[in-house]
């Protein structure tokens, strides 16, 4: 039988859901006990004419003044005379000491309760313009540090990080793992960037971006996609509209990340974007280091420009009207951006140009073309070039298919592709062995890519490129990356006894941390890493624009980034500026960006002779086996 609940049950009840409702609800009741004990205290005074001996009945007003100071201090009552005030005190002063002591601990329960909260990361972010980042992963301490950088003429940039890790730990590695921090405020708070409610606190509405996370899971790409959701789902000021950035694996995804993000998403479809930079940066020398110039804010990067003088001008003309600018492309009003437009294109009201710039406050224009070319050293001849290359690929992945399809677009017909795996650590769905192309031949072959002997055996002297892959679809981020180093490491010390060897190694690493360990000595010896899609999240945050300038880049259709020699722009071993070069440039349909001296091909100092966005003005000397950088079609 149900026991029966009695009066003393029901107010029990009352008084404990009175209570539970929090510090403030406890300290307004224990000042409502507090003043009924003091008001029944100089009620009793006055109504029975009880004073301190010797001395008038007090007045109500009096009378509640000792009380209140008798409860508020127990040391009061010590010079009370007469007994029956003595008496009608200490019941008041007893009273004030139960109370007090309550307070006291509530106060201190309460503050410790709000102190653990702030330490969990649960209070709202009061912030404007700020970065939100969602999700925690290692390539947090890559975009953080360079999102500082960007902001570092910025009083008050900051960068709010929210993810499933303890808030104290977020703090400690950022600043253990991120230097140069101020004056960037980063603030991190805890909870799962797929509950709306956490996402509230984040002040969403009033983000300048929103960077999405892939975290380190099985299936990445289901977790993204459901975190933009949350965010697009999430309360918002009327007529908000987010800019996001966010990370897919699969290219599988692409057409229902469409429908989720619609216009407010920019996905970085990491697959593509690996694939893309390896089959690009494995055959053109000294490319790596022009991309990452260009992806991180330490350097030079690209910014967008307008200006009334601009408007009416061909794209052409406008190339020599900055003199320590390099021009790369037009922006026309509503249309996504053209690297390299036709030299008759011309500027019209609301269209921008983008340009190469140390910082946005470093772009200077003239109303007129700043320095004189000099027709006299400027060739029309046109570049010999040979396609036909070798490339030997050590190591198999899922990616790897695309990395094959994106290699194809730059070789000629007849060159040779031959891929030397592991099978014991190949998925039997990785497409191993059935990958067909249309203008290279792919052989394939089983083998242990650590072993010495098989690479001594392979006469890598043939080889024109080296692509090292990651077994990452077996094997743990680290298990993988040892691999790989080791790997890597034959393949320099092979290349150091071979002077017949003039191979380039590209390498894919996964972690971060592991990429520092394999850095290499030359400008052609390349390590592709989370860090690359790192710093493109990192400018397309700042800029969503670039999104499409550097899948513009990327794309092997249209014009692309190129080194082509310096003879085909301007006579050799002449005095030239950098104008002469753009004018040469120009005549060809191109753009120039900068040049490469050969005779600092190896030194790591001056970033392996590459120069990007020189001042224009300046006089140079070219020899043979220098480049010029160009945005080319072929």
């Amino acid at each position: 039988m149900e026991k029966k609940i009695t009066l003393k049950d029901k107010l029990q009840y009352k008084i404990d859901n009175m209570f539970s409702r929090g510090t403030g609800v406890l300290i307004f009741w224990l000042a409502v006990l507090s003043f009924f004990i003091v008001f029944i205290a100089a009620v009793i005074l006055v109504l029975l004419k009880i004073s301190p001996a010797g001395e008038d009945v007090p007045r109500m007003s009096e009378a509640l003044w000792m009380s209140l100071m008798r409860s508020l201090d127990a040391g009061t009552m010590g010079d009370d005379q007469g007994w029956g005030f003595r008496l009608m005190m200490l019941f008041v002063t007893l009273g004030g000491i139960f109370i007090l002591s309550a307070l006291i601990s509530i106060i201190s329960n309460g503050l410790q309760g709000h102190l653990e909260a702030l330490s969990q990361g649960r209070s709202r972010v009061i912030e404007k313009g700020h970065t939100v980042i969602l999700g925690w992963n290692d390539q947090i301490f890559t975009i953080v540090e360079e999102l500082c950088r960007a902001n570092d003429n910025h009083d008050k940039g900051c960068i709010v990080i929210m993810g499933d890790e303890n808030k104290s730990l977020m703090d400690q590695q950022i600043r253990e793992r991120v230097t140069n921090i101020s004056p960037t405020k980063i603030v991190c708070r805890t909870g799962s960037p797929m509950d709306v409610s956490s996402l509230e606190i984040l002040s969403l509405s009033n983000a300048k971006s929103i960077i999405v996370l892939s975290p380190n899971h099985e299936d990445p790409d289901a977790e993204v996609l459901k975190v933009v959701l949350a965010i697009k789902r999430a309360p918002a000021s009327p007529g908000t509209k987010y800019h996001i950035v966010a990370q897919l694996h699969n290219n599988k995804n692409c057409s229902i990340s469409r429908v989720i993000g619609g216009d407010e998403v920019e996905w970085m479809l990491t697959e593509d974007i690996i694939a893309k930079v390896v089959a690009q940066t494995c055959h053109k020398s000294g490319l790596s280091l022009i991309y990452t110039e260009l992806l991180d804010f330490s350097g030079d990067e690209i910014y967008f420009f307008t200006h009334p003088d601009l408007i009416g001008k061909p794209f052409g003309e406008v190339l020599n009207l900055f003199e320590k600018n390099a021009v790369m492309g037009v922006q026309k009003n509503g249309q996504l951006p053209q690297i390299n437009p036709p030299m008759d294109t011309i500027i019209e009201t609301g269209d921008q140009i983008f340009l190469i710039a140390e910082d946005d406050d470093k772009i200077f224009l003239s109303r007129e073309q700043t320095g004189s070319f000099d027709p006299g050293v400027i060739e029309k001849k046109e570049e010999i070039r040979e396609k036909v290359q070798t490339v030997l690929i050590l190591g198999w992945n899922r990616h790897a298919p695309r990395i094959l399809e994106e290699l194809d677009n730059y070789l000629g017909t007849d060159s040779s592709i031959l891929v030397i795996a592991n099978k014991d650590l190949v998925r039997q769905d990785a497409s191993w062995g059935s990958v067909n192309l249309k203008r290279s031949k792919v052989f394939f072959q089983n083998g242990v890519t650590t072993d010495r002997q098989m690479l001594d055996a392979l006469e890598l002297s043939k080889f024109n490129h080296i692509i090292i892959l990651s077994y990452n679809d077996c094997l743990t981020k680290q298990v993988a990356d040892s691999k790989t180093i080791i790997t890597l490491l034959h393949l320099r010390d092979i290349s150091d006894q071979c002077p017949q060897c003039n191979y380039s190694i590209v390498s894919e690493i996964l972690d971060i941390r592991n990429s520092n360990l394999a850095k290499g000595t030359s400008a052609d010896d390349f390590i592709v890493s989370d860090k690359l899609v790192s710093l493109l999240v990192s400018q397309v945050s700042e800029t969503k624009a670039l999104s499409a300038v550097f899948a513009d880049i990327f794309n092997a259709d249209g014009s692309e980034i190129y080194l082509k020699p310096a003879s085909t722009y301007i006579r050799l071993n002449q005095p030239v500026n950098f104008y002469s070069i753009v004018e040469s440039a120009r005549q060809k349909g191109q753009v120039a960006l900068g040049y490469r001296l050969a005779v600092n091909a190896t030194d790591s100092e001056k970033s392996y002779g590459i120069v990007l966005n020189p001042l224009k003005s300046s006089i140079l000397q070219f020899a043979e086996d220098d480049s010029i950088i160009v945005l080319a079609e072929d």
